[in-house]
């Protein structure tokens, strides 16, 4: 017996060194990428003139706002508002409680909605933006311009909240629609 499991160690060990010679290029250290020097991030946060906050929701963009609501109220248990007209944004919100945050269901309201455009190409819709709030919103509109960071408004809005809002160019935020909201 002991012959056996001697016999299936080493094979077991053959093979174990012949899958790392084959994957030997991926042991290598990969070489370093260059980063910024200290005194270069330093510069780019000393003094910020304004912070970013927490989480304050998460966005989807659903088909059927009925079918959505009753699926996080009656499936998941979870708190929901009710629906909330706003025809400024073209859309029909209802908020999702999750205790830490939200999460923002999003309906088209009217032909010229940006969700209607958004739910053309994804017809089981989906995630459509993150909002996250910061406590100077008309800082941050004057600090990202200057940094070449493209705001979809010239001037700031009142979002779902009742807050000023502004929302950046998903080719500048790695792919993501991003909201930023007064806290």
């Amino acid at each position: 017996m002991a012959r056996v499991l001697t016999a299936v160690a080493g094979a077991a060990m053959a093979r174990a060194t012949l899958a790392v010679g084959c994957f030997s290029k991926f042991l290598n250290p990969v070489p370093a990428v260059r980063s910024f020097s200290a005194s270069q991030s330093l510069h780019q946060v000393a003094d910020p003139v304004w912070n970013l906050g927490q989480l304050n929701h998460v966005a989807i963009a659903v088909p059927d706002l009925k079918k959505s609501t009753a699926f996080y109220q009656n499936i998941l248990g979870a708190q929901v508002s009710e629906v909330v007209p706003l025809p400024e944004h073209g859309v029909s919100v209802v908020f999702v409680n999750l205790g830490n945050t939200k999460m923002e269901l999003l309906h088209p309201l009217g032909n010229d909605s940006p969700i209607a455009g958004f739910l053309q190409k994804n017809k089981a819709g989906g995630m459509h933006h993150i909002c996250i709030e910061v406590d100077n919103i008309n800082a941050v509109m004057m600090d990202l311009k200057k940094k070449k960071i493209r705001i979809l408004s010239e001037e700031v809005k009142i979002g779902a909240h009742g807050k000023p809002v502004i929302f950046l160019h998903p080719k500048d935020c790695g792919g993501v629609l991003i909201e930023l909201e007064q806290a």
